[in-house]
């Protein structure tokens, strides 16, 4: 009768008897006839494993895959093959959520190293697990900055964070009762002059800054925690993951909160996801943080284990005390985070960091010197990420020819402006081949 359910006519029969139904048009009785199909699904037939497969090549067959030199938040960084290889072992594939810690062990070790690793890498003392992605991390960390400060609701962000993460804490303030003003940017880069007059107010319960910010650019923060703290104000630092790998981190800035989109280790490119939102603290924060966080102690034989140590969802503890609703741990993401650093290590990721920069500086030195481009903010450091504004084409007319030769010039900001992106993935050919196409 349905070739796609398991039961039979007789599982059904016995089911409709129990409940007192004689038939399945009986059971939908008190649907309206004007909100039913009328008419049988338009199912294809089943195919063999075969004929699957064919179909779903046929399908793939139609993506044109780009050499990518796009990036605005998420990066194509190379992903090593034994990730995907240890993130599919069984002992780490336990349950989705670690409420019983005696068969959850795999999972939760792999937290607790992530959390471990993201900590170090940020600065800070506790990380969670996890965010959906940067978005919604940056949106998280100006929530808890105004649980903090208790009596103060207003967030001071700037405008040189990424569209999207604007968009999306304009949203979550809109619906929490937060006031946020929005700092504009000057040569590039936060406006530092209306920035401090907002938190000279002294009414600040947080200030959220972007490092690198949305144009690649790498921002001086020097006095910023001290002008922060000077007025009881909070200091959040948002930003791609990877970079920490040679920047100085959120820390060593005097950050209260690290948060932004850790995408950019080793997770590959997938439309938008899944990918992973990464928050850290200092530990006076750490009862304002929302997700979970996992522990470490010793089982009654004294042996390493692993327990969640602080729940903060609203299923865990009363509603009215939870922190957040979007807590959900990226299991997955965080296992490929894990699995990413814990092999290429400090000196890896730092050299995965001077690989990309020394690519991206040379591609931009190229378009510059053909005297076609130039560099939409000149004189500002960037790491492996910058903004060129185009003489004479269109920024529309750049990525489709780029796009016919197969390859993905960048990311649009205005009718003439491209960001472009190059990461450790991108050989010397594939740079100068990238030259030649926008300067044709």
């Amino acid at each position: 009768m349905h070739r796609y359910f398991p039961h039979t006519e007789e599982d059904v029969r016995q089911m409709l008897e129990v409940i007192g139904a004689k038939s399945l048009d009986d059971l939908y009785a008190e649907i309206p006839q004007e909100l039913l199909l009328g008419r049988e699904l338009d199912l294809p037939k089943g195919k063999s494993e075969v004929e699957i497969r064919r179909t779903m090549a046929a399908l793939s067959a139609k993506n044109k895959q780009l050499v990518c030199f796009a990036g605005a938040g998420a990066y194509d960084h190379y992903t090593p093959s034994l990730v995907p290889y240890i993130a599919s072992r069984s002992e780490f594939s336990t349950s989705y959520t670690p409420y019983q810690a005696e068969i959850s062990q795999g999972t939760l070790m792999y937290i607790f190293e992530y959390q471990t690793m993201m900590a170090h890498l940020t600065g800070m003392d506790v990380s969670n697990a996890s965010m959906y992605d940067g978005a919604t991390a940056t949106a998280e960390a100006m929530m808890m900055t105004a649980a903090a400060a208790r009596k103060r609701n207003k967030v001071a962000i700037s405008q040189t964070l990424p569209p999207r993460v604007l968009a999306v804490c304009r949203t979550y303030a809109d619906y929490h009762g937060i006031a946020l003003v929005e700092v504009p940017a000057r040569d590039g880069v936060t406006d530092r002059e209306q920035l401090s007059a907002l938190i000279a107010g002294g009414d600040l319960a947080g200030v959220i800054v972007p490092q690198p910010n949305y144009f690649g650019i790498v921002e001086d923060l020097t006095g910023l925690a001290d002008e922060c703290h000077g007025q009881k104000t909070l200091l959040v630092v948002s930003g791609a993951a990877s970079p920490l790998g040679v920047l100085k981190s959120p820390g060593a800035w005097g950050a209260d909160i690290a948060c932004g989109d850790a995408q950019s280790l080793g997770i590959p490119l997938g439309f938008g996801g899944p990918y992973i939102g990464y928050l850290c603290a200092k530990n006076a924060l750490i009862r304002k943080m929302p997700g979970r966080i996992v522990g470490q102690t010793e089982d009654k034989d004294g042996k390493r284990t692993f327990v969640l140590t602080m729940q903060a969802r609203e299923q865990h503890i009363r509603r009215e005390k939870a922190t957040s609703n979007i807590c959900t741990a990226q299991g997955m993401m965080c296992l490929y985070v894990a699995a990413y650093l814990s092999l290429l290590g400090p000196q890896g990721l730092r050299e995965v960091n001077e690989n990309s920069c020394r690519g991206a500086h040379a591609l931009a030195d190229k378009l510059v010197a053909s005297g076609k481009f130039e560099l939409l903010y000149p004189g500002q450091p960037f790491l492996y990420e910058f903004a060129v504004r185009a003489k004479a084409d269109t920024a529309d007319a750049l990525i489709e020819r780029a796009a016919e030769a197969g390859y993905l010039a960048g990311v649009k900001l205005s009718d003439d402006t491209l960001l472009i992106a190059v990461t450790e993935q991108r050989s010397q050919e594939e740079i100068d081949r990238l030259v030649e196409l926008l300067t044709a």
